[in-house]
């Protein structure tokens, strides 16, 4: 059995293979697309990106709202909200944003605007592709890195060096080679293919991943479901420590 987790980078996706017979591999798709062609056979594969999307409603998607309460007030201002359906469509960021406030009464952030690429490829797939409906899944890393340090949340930013070694530490206590995959993936790939904290969040997916599918935790309980059928969660895994060995 194979696992994924996956985070957007600037050359499009990172990802970390692991499987239970201690193999891991990364690579970098230029979009969900190949990835998924290349993955389909894995059990899991969870992205860093939001998964289901509302219509129109000014209030904001429940897993948003609740990883921020699970989060706190240093981590929480990562999760930002998810834009509405129509407004991935745009083609500038005005334009979206003007959507937005149309349809679920906020702007867009910037941070929210730079994915929305990413977001509008996942969506165009799972909407079209039930068996990767099935299969892909919605994490956010720093509920991911909650999840793995015993539901604490950091203490330190990721780009930042404390917390760059902070997110290390808890990936060595479920994972005995982040070190060979952080070193491999620093030396394949250049900082303006594939930056630091994305290695550490793709990882963090992949360790959540191995749990498999029957393992993971819903973000909320219940998850919600949007027009197109997709979930709209955020999922997260507490393996046992070194659980990938």
């Amino acid at each position: 059995m194979i696992f994924v987790g996956a985070d957007g980078c600037k050359a499009g996706w990172f990802t970390v293979l692991l499987t239970e017979n201690t193999d891991w591999k990364v690579n970098v798709f230029p979009d969900v697309f190949s990835l998924w062609n290349k993955f389909s056979s894995a059990s899991v594969i969870l992205l860093d990106v939001p998964i289901g999307l509302r219509e129109k409603d000014p209030q904001e998607r429940l897993c948003d709202i609740e990883a921020r309460k699970l989060l706190g007030p240093k981590r929480r201002s990562s999760v930002f909200p998810a834009p509405c359906r129509a407004a991935i469509d745009a083609k500038t960021y005005e334009e979206a944003s003007d959507i937005n406030e149309q349809m679920a009464k906020r702007r867009l952030s910037l941070q929210t605007w730079n994915i929305i690429p990413k977001v509008r490829e996942v969506d165009i797939l799972l909407s079209n592709d039930e068996s990767a409906k099935s299969r892909i899944r919605e994490i956010h890393p720093e509920i991911c890195f909650w999840a793995l340090a015993g539901r604490h949340p950091m203490k330190n930013p990721k780009r930042e060096e404390d917390g760059f070694l902070e997110r290390i530490q808890v990936l060595r206590s479920v994972c005995p080679y982040t070190n060979d995959i952080i070193s491999h993936a620093l030396s394949t790939y250049r900082r303006n293919e594939v930056a630091r904290d994305d290695i550490l969040d793709a990882l963090s997916a992949a360790v959540t991943a191995t749990v498999g599918v029957q393992g993971l935790v819903s973000i909320p309980e219940t998850p919600e479901f949007d027009s197109q059928g997709l979930r709209m969660e955020i999922v997260y895994s507490i393996p046992a420590p070194s659980s990938v060995a």
